[in-house]
């Protein structure tokens, strides 16, 4: 009578090629090393833009500091690192113009820096490991840049009244090293 225990279980094949593992393969568990600092991934979201269209944002834990690394793979693969602002330290014309309007304005200078809106995006929101992907919420984020196109100053509505906001630089890959995966993956 077969009992199959002694039956090897098949392991599953990795999501990434481990000689060339990159941003594009990050999971939470995993490490890297960013900005002379090594990082954890303790959350993974995903962003569901429509018509097959998605990304992927996760948040990165330092010994001393929180991040947000967003992952663009468009043309070219890039990371953008935002770092959560204060809602009211942005200018007053910008809720004002969301709540009048329902768009922030066009441009806003914040810290001596102009930024000009470049993007709106409209999807659904969802923690990868918390929700599942029937159960993801509506989103909307504005996009600025500055005059370099390096740095980014965002806007975020989850609901009708929430709204955050977030400064981050526009990172090549290989800034982002040492990347290694969770062992339990």
């Amino acid at each position: 009578m077969p009992f199959g225990f002694f039956k090897k279980k098949k392991k599953e094949e990795p999501h990434y090629d481990p000689t060339n593992i990159s941003i594009r393969d990050l999971r939470k568990g995993y490490v890297l090393d960013y900005d002379l600092q090594s990082w954890e991934v303790t959350e993974e979201y995903e962003y569901d833009w429509g018509g097959g269209e998605f990304s992927w944002e996760y948040k990165l834990q330092s010994a001393t500091e929180s991040v947000f690394l967003s992952i663009e793979d468009d043309d070219f693969l890039t990371g953008t690192v935002n770092k959560k602002i204060m809602w009211g330290k942005l200018p007053d014309e910008v809720e004002d113009g969301i709540t009048s309007k329902g768009k922030p304005p066009k441009k806003i200078t914040f810290n001596g820096k102009t930024y000009y809106r470049d993007s709106k995006n409209v999807g659904f929101w969802r923690n990868v490991h918390t929700t599942s992907s029937d159960n993801s919420s509506e989103y909307m984020s504005w996009e600025y840049y500055d005059d370099s196109e390096k740095f980014v100053l965002t806007i975020e509505q989850f609901d009708d009244e929430e709204f955050e906001a977030s400064l981050g630089v526009v990172e090549e890959p290989d800034k982002f090293t040492n990347i290694l995966p969770n062992t339990n993956d």
